[in-house]
C-alpha cells in the first residue's frame, strides 16, 4: 500500500503579518534601487525603472490581499 501524507491544515493566522513584512521587503528594495540610479547607465537605468514598476503594480496586490486577509479574520 502507498503512504499517504495528509495535507497540512490550512493555517491562514500569519498571512497579513507575512504579506506586511513582504510589502515592507518591496518597499526597500524600490528605495534601494532608486538610490542606484544616479550611478547606472541608461540600460541600467531602463531596467531598473522597469522592475520597479513591476515592484510597485507587486506592492498595489498585496495590500488588497491585506485588506481581503483583515477582512476574513474578522469574520
Amino acid at each position: 500500500m502507498a503512504n499517504y501524507k495528509k495535507a497540512k491544515p490550512d493555517d491562514r493566522s500569519d498571512n497579513v503579518e507575512k504579506l506586511q513584512a513582504t510589502i515592507h521587503n518591496t518597499i526597500e528594495n524600490i528605495e534601494a534601487a532608486e538610490e542606484t540610479l544616479a550611478f547606472s547607465s541608461p540600460e541600467e537605468k531602463a531596467k531598473i525603472q522597469s522592475k520597479n514598476n513591476r515592484r510597485k503594480e507587486a506592492v498595489e496586490g498585496l495590500r488588497e490581499e491585506v485588506k481581503d486577509e483583515a477582512a476574513n479574520r474578522n469574520q
